[in-house]
């Protein structure tokens, strides 16, 4: 019993496990705006067949479906449910998560801002008053012991304040704690490890520190500023003297700015390799904005994370 405990306590460690417990929890239904595109509409197929998702595929309808016939996607034109809004595709599918009859929106072919418009309007928007936060995992494959690490925020905050990174960082611990890792470590980053005032992120990231210590993110330990290699790797921390217990083993890194976050995750998709799958959270109901170039492996990782975060 005991080292089932433990195991537990590790939380979700891969995006296999990801889907799986996503699978136990679904399916939810996830809102695709604007259908009609290749990438999406095989990522709904699956998210369907694994029973991650119930698809509500918006837009043209006849469109939606003729391409889902060119692809042989059989299964999904039968169980899937068809929205007809061929011009106003975002707007019908905000109203529809307002009115609770989607629990998760996606983007399909369309921009994320054409997304977001409708979301952050004031009066039939999906505002909660917090700040909206893009959160993202890739399997570190290159520490000790491969885990999910997520990095924040390289996909909405361009330039966030200390307060919007004390937002972020609440966010992310959120996140973990759906994913089961109890008491996340959460690395400030900089590019380097040391406070220097020519470098602002590396006092945000000691004033986020003694946030931390004085309990305002609850259970989590929070630690910064760190570079990239000494929040990842036990040995590069090691080799730099770092005896906080967040370094070499961070399960989120916070970017200073978007460039770092966008740049950062770019690398690891299209240079390392790796899976990926982020969700944005802060509005009424979890919000899906994968780029065009990312696969739809990457897409059912992304609803697997909302159907997490939706559940909690």
């Amino acid at each position: 019993m005991e080292t089932v405990a433990i195991e537990a306590s590790k939380g979700i460690r891969s995006f296999a496990e990801l889907r799986k417990r996503a699978c136990e929890l679904g399916p939810k239904r996830v809102g695709v705006v604007l259908a009609d595109d290749e990438v999406a509409l095989t990522a709904a197929a699956e998210a369907l067949h694994s029973q991650i998702a119930s698809p509500v595929l918006i837009g043209d309808k006849n469109r939606i479906q003729s391409r889902a016939k060119s692809l042989g996607f059989l299964e999904l034109i039968e169980k899937a449910e068809f929205v007809e809004a061929a011009e106003d595709a975002a707007q019908v599918a905000v109203a529809m998560a307002r009115e609770g009859s989607i629990d998760i929106l996606m983007k399909g072919h369309l921009r994320t801002d054409e997304l977001l418009r409708p979301v952050l309007d004031k009066e039939k928007g999906l505002r909660t008053g917090r700040l909206l936060c893009d959160v993202a995992f890739f399997e570190n494959r290159w520490a000790d012991e491969p885990k999910l690490v997520g990095l924040t925020d390289g996909g909405l905050n361009v330039a966030p304040t200390l307060e919007q990174k004390k937002q972020i960082v609440l966010t992310a611990v959120e996140v973990l704690h759906c994913l089961d890792v109890r008491r996340p470590k959460i690395a400030i980053m900089s590019a380097v490890e040391v406070v220097s005032n020519a470098m602002p992120s590396t006092t945000d990231a000691q004033e986020l520190t003694a946030m931390g210590a004085a309990g305002e993110f609850g259970d989590a330990e929070v630690f910064g500023p760190l570079a990239l290699d000494n929040a990842l790797l036990a040995w590069a921390a090691k080799a730099k003297g770092i005896t906080s217990s967040v370094a070499g083993h961070a399960d989120c890194l916070i970017l200073p700015c978007i460039e770092a976050g966008n740049l950062l995750a770019k690398s690891i998709v299209f240079l390392a390799g790796s899976e990926f799958g982020h969700v944005v959270v802060g509005a009424k109901t979890p919000i899906l904005i994968p780029s065009r170039v990312e696969s739809a492996q990457d897409k059912v990782n992304a609803m697997a994370l909302g159907v997490l975060y939706a559940s909690r």
